[in-house]
Order: structure tokens, then C-alpha cells, then sequence
């Protein structure tokens, strides 16, 4: 009879140790799916800040050739300001504060493009060695920009297949793990262009 009971507390020690171990193993995976999208999001913020150090460079450039140009320089720069003043904290990555991420980022993107357009009227500018080379790295960080943000959305993904997922959403909602938002399109960008002769 003693022996029946050491044997079923063994059964009920190993049980639990098993479980516990499974369970720290589930935290364990969803604290490093985490740390991914915290590392991933790092990236985004890094790429898009790049193309912010570009633009006070951008600007002096355009400066020299387009002076009557002062709205359309002070548009950006106010674009700058606003883009770089909305931070987003990894832990935090809901949709709303996202969407106004994206909101400030498009504000800038906008002005640059309204840039770019001003700057056609100014051959000489177009010319300039030191604009032709801040305009390609302008395009190389945009290109950036989007590769990094398709990257955090994969990685966003993974963290919230995983969390959903059962057995893990059971500990996700225990231990506070919550869904990640998404990079999604620009309004409008579902539809073509209108171009007109």
C-alpha cells in the first residue's frame, strides 16, 4: 500500500514538472517572438529615420537654387518635425498608434514628393552632383522603408499566429501577450492613377 502511494506521488511530481515545463517553454518561445517584433520594429524606425537625416541636407540643397520656394521647403520641414515627433513604442504597437505613425511618415512622404516635383522647374539643381546624390539615397531608404516593413509584418505575423494559437493563447492572455498591428497600405493605394493627356 505504501509503495502504491510513493508511486502515484512520483506520477503526480513527474505530471507537474511536465506541465510546468511545457508552460515555461510556451513563454519562453512567445517572449522571443516578441523580442523579434520589438527587434523588427527597431528596423522600421531606423530606415525611416535615415530618410529623416536625409531631408536637412535635401532641403539646404534646394534651398541654394529654388529660394521662392520657401512654402514648399517649409512644408517639409514641418513634415520632418511632425514624422520624427510621433514614437511608437514596440511593446505598445496597437493599431491605433500605428495608424498614426503611418499618418505622420505619409504627412513627410507627401511633402518630399511635392519636393521632387518642384525641384523639375530647376535644370541646374537637376544637374547638381551633391542633389543627384541625395536623391538616390532618397530612393534607396524608401526602397528600404518598404522592405523593412513587409519584414516587420512577417514577423508581427509569426508572433500573432503563435499567440492565437492553442494552446499558447491560453497562456498569452495569462501573461499579457497581446496581438501586434499590422503595416497596411496607404489609403487609395488599391486604386490606379488617373492619367490624363
Amino acid at each position: 500500500m505504501k509503495r502504491v502511494g510513493i508511486i502515484v506521488l512520483v506520477v503526480i511530481v513527474v505530471t507537474f514538472f511536465g506541465i510546468f515545463k511545457w508552460g515555461v517553454g510556451i513563454n519562453n518561445r512567445m517572449v522571443e517572438k516578441q523580442e523579434a517584433v520589438s527587434s523588427q520594429w527597431s528596423q522600421v524606425e531606423n530606415v525611416y529615420q535615415r530618410r529623416a537625416d536625409l531631408i536637412p541636407n535635401l532641403v539646404s540643397t534646394v534651398k541654394g537654387y529654388a529660394e521662392h520656394e520657401k512654402e514648399t521647403l517649409t512644408s517639409v520641414i514641418e513634415a520632418r518635425a511632425k514624422a520624427t515627433s510621433v514614437n511608437v513604442n514596440a511593446d505598445n504597437l496597437d493599431q491605433a498608434s500605428l495608424q498614426k505613425f503611418q499618418e505622420a511618415q505619409q504627412g513627410l512622404s507627401s511633402a518630399l514628393s511635392r519636393l521632387m516635383v518642384t525641384v523639375e522647374r530647376y535644370p541646374d539643381l537637376k544637374a547638381n552632383q551633391n542633389f543627384l546624390g541625395l536623391q538616390a539615397q532618397l530612393e534607396g531608404t524608401e526602397n528600404r522603408i518598404a522592405v523593412e516593413r513587409r519584414r516587420f509584418n512577417e514577423v508581427a505575423r509569426d508572433y500573432n499566429t503563435y499567440i492565437r494559437k492553442f494552446p499558447q493563447s491560453i497562456i498569452a492572455n495569462f501573461q499579457g501577450f497581446e496581438k501586434k498591428a499590422y503595416f497596411e497600405a496607404d489609403k487609395g493605394a488599391n486604386q490606379a492613377p488617373k492619367v490624363q493627356f
